[in-house]
């Protein structure tokens, strides 16, 4: 069956939130899911974060066809962007044009236009990290989750927004048409890791990267590509072609972190995406991201994680 995707806009709207997830449901749509892509706003053209406009934008729809998915898109100056009357008329219209079958979704501040349609209510969701406060003063009700990639609550899915728009994208993407068109999308994306719903928004395969050393990058780039691996100090040194001494120095400078340290998150976080697979027992987790025993996955998890590798486990069951 054809889903129907609407993607709402409105003026001052961040264009990697809707250009980011636009375009890997497109993609998506060419490589053979069975998606039809409408773009709208309460207005035909507007302007966006960059300056530039978008034109040939279709109306807001009097009520939404059957078997639709609403995407509202995030702005870049909330306070001013959601003062104007687009703004009020894309709340106004949310409040009667979703379906009982039409699922909703927002990119960054878009769930603050879902809070103030009254669609948040009761419900689990999240946004960008520093739009927390404010989601939770529109919807006092809702369980707001904080540092999500994203958050799914039935029919309804938030986001954090920008680079996460694309994450929630491949996972629609995934639901609708399958794992491996979904994988296939993110290959032609050039997206480096696929992040779940599960996910904290400063995922660790990101974490300890904002720094311009080139050396640390490629020793990282290189634990990151094979986490699973046993990495000795010589061979991320000859990838990184720098001496094992001075990697380790410009490690802790620029990373922040030791090498042993930085590998052990990224085994932890292969770790947590391979226990969401229930067939796979502890111990072909714990060999599959490079432990040399459960036991020794247990005790470098204590140091990462909270709890225990099983409870991991049973939360992403219980919130899938």
């Amino acid at each position: 069956m054809t889903l129907s995707v609407w993607f709402v806009l409105t003026p001052g709207v961040l264009l990697l939130d809707y250009a980011g997830p636009a375009e890997a449901l497109r993609m998506a749509a060419e490589m053979g899911a069975d998606l039809l892509l409408h773009h709208c706003a309460p207005v035909p053209r507007l302007a966006t974060s960059l300056g530039v406009e978008i034109g040939g934008l279709r109306a807001l729809p009097p009520e939404l066809p059957p078997h639709s998915l609403l995407i509202v898109t995030g702005n870049a100056c909330e306070a001013e962007d959601y003062a104007r009357p687009e703004a009020h008329a894309v709340i106004d219209w949310l409040r009667h044009a979703p379906r009982a079958d039409t699922a909703i979704a927002s990119i960054c501040s878009g769930a603050l236009l879902l809070a103030a349609a009254g669609l948040l209510e009761h419900r689990q969701c999240t946004t960008h990290h520093s739009l927390i406060d404010d989601l939770r003063a529109l919807a006092p009700t809702a369980r707001v989750q904080e540092n999500r990639v994203f958050v799914e609550d039935g029919q309804l899915l938030t986001s954090a927004g920008i680079t996460t728009g694309i994450d929630l994208a491949l996972y629609l993407i995934e639901r609708h048409a399958g794992a491996e068109l979904a994988a296939r999308v993110a290959r032609r994306l050039v997206v480096y890791l696929r992040r779940s719903g599960h996910d904290e928004q400063l995922s660790p395969w990101l974490a300890h990267r904002n720094h311009l050393h080139p050396a640390v990058h490629r020793a990282q780039d290189a634990m990151a590509q094979e986490p699973e691996r046993s990495w000795t100090l010589a061979e991320l040194a000859q990838r990184a072609h720098v001496s094992t001494r001075h990697l380790t120095r410009l490690f802790a400078e620029h990373a922040g972190v030791g090498v042993l340290a930085y590998q052990q998150q990224l085994r932890i976080a292969r770790a947590r995406e391979l226990l969401a697979d229930g067939r796979l027992s502890v111990e072909r987790v714990a060999e599959l991201s490079g432990f040399n025993s459960a036991r020794d996955f247990r005790r470098v998890w204590r140091r990462h994680a909270a709890g225990v590798p099983r409870e991991q486990r049973r939360r992403t069951a219980a919130a899938r």
